[in-house]
């Protein structure tokens, strides 16, 4: 019986507990940025192009918002310019608006066309996509080049757009 009552209390415990747990794992949603947030990179006004806006969350709470993913990457692959004592183990969210939602998405399940006719505030861009099927549909209808998973964006297919 007092085994009973052990495990209904920590039954309680984990349920209560769990709750928790599932909203941590949501710490970082996706912000807005403000009239006031530039570009790092580029320092233009971020708010102005909602259908381009991209976000960098860090350990320590500060939040980098990118008018478009070209940038976005740009930040993410010289971070250490940026902020000179942090690296990507630092990174704890990334986002990208997705082109026909126009949501804030997870960059790192993002895909992305590159080369296509389709030109974002600063000009050719990377537009990101939630499934492969609409990045690969876009890529037809727009005459992209290739679409790549977050993972295999270098620097260099960055350095091209420019």
């Amino acid at each position: 019986m007092a085994q009973t009552h052990m495990l209904i209390k920590v039954l309680i415990v984990f349920l209560l507990i769990g709750p928790l747990n599932i909203a941590m794992a949501d710490a970082n949603p996706p912000l807005k940025p403000s009239k006031a947030d530039r570009c790092p990179v580029c320092g233009m006004f971020v708010y102005k192009y909602p259908d381009w806006t991209a976000e960098i969350v860090l350990d320590d709470g500060s939040v980098y918002f990118f008018d478009g993913a070209k940038d976005f990457f740009k930040f993410y692959f010289n971070l250490k310019s940026y902020r000179p004592h942090k690296t990507h183990a630092d990174v704890t969210a990334v986002y990208v608006t997705e082109y026909y939602d126009v949501e804030l998405i997870d960059a790192g399940k993002a895909f992305f066309v590159i080369g296509s006719d389709t030109y974002g505030p600063m000009g050719r861009e990377l537009i990101p996509f939630r499934s492969e099927a609409d990045a690969r549909g876009f890529m037809k209808d727009h005459k992209g080049q290739r679409v790549l998973k977050f993972k295999n964006v270098k620097s260099s297919v960055i350095d091209k757009l420019d």
